[in-house]
């Protein structure tokens, strides 16, 4: 992967409002998959994906601090069926009450880390991602306004914490992995942090990220 340049956060929260402008949710998830993938390969995931998922959104939040952006992680908690202690983004299922993947986002993330809504303003919206367990993301991106409090449901996260974008966008803390599907071997990447490894979907999404902002797998 190329290494990204670096900018203000000035310059570099403009650029995602420019970036994701006019986005939308929904698109092709298989070209979140073929990050870093020969077209060859994403033509084979594509063919290869299900064509019905339970739908679900999460909220990338950026908190937009004077020293600059930073995202906002959990950690979910460790008894939980699916995904078990992993690094994620709050979200989940889009219920039939929600208006769409922005207000789902919004609702769990509050149910989850106790984010308050009215603290989120929406930069845009990155093509859906599958995930194993069986759902169809829409990753909703939203500019957080520091100086919120959080109140973690323990019963389905234990841990929130930031990560410096910067540092997400730094192709030089980017490990690659081998994944499997469908028959296909190729490569994706974890993002390891401190004492954290960021991986699966949510390491997929910020780089997913990362190519709309920045041109480059």
């Amino acid at each position: 992967m190329t290494e990204g340049p670096t900018a203000t956060p000035e310059a570099l929260r403009q650029r995602i409002v420019d970036r994701l402008a006019g986005t939308a949710p929904g698109g092709d998830p298989s070209v979140a998959w073929g990050i870093g993938l020969t077209p060859e390969q994403t033509a084979h995931i594509r063919k290869h994906l299900p064509t019905a998922y339970a739908r679900a959104a999460v909220l990338i939040p950026l908190v937009d601090h004077v020293a600059g952006l930073t995202v906002l992680l959990t950690q979910r908690a460790t008894h939980l069926k699916n995904h078990a202690g992993q690094i994620s983004f709050p979200g989940g299922r889009i219920e039939p009450t929600d208006p769409g993947p922005l207000e789902a986002a919004l609702r769990e993330t509050r149910e989850e880390i106790g984010l308050d809504p009215r603290s989120v303003s929406l930069a845009g919206y990155l093509h859906d991602h599958v995930v194993i367990s069986g759902f169809l993301v829409t990753p909703v991106v939203g500019f957080v306004k520091p100086g919120f409090e959080l109140q973690l449901d323990r019963t389905e996260v234990d841990e929130a914490f930031e990560v410096p974008l910067d540092f997400v966008l730094d192709a030089h803390n980017h490990r690659p992995r081998e994944r499997t599907f469908a028959g296909l071997t190729f490569q994706t990447y974890d993002i390891p942090y401190a004492n954290r490894n960021i991986w699966g979907a949510t390491a997929g999404m910020l780089l997913t990220l990362r190519q709309a902002l920045l041109g480059a797998p």
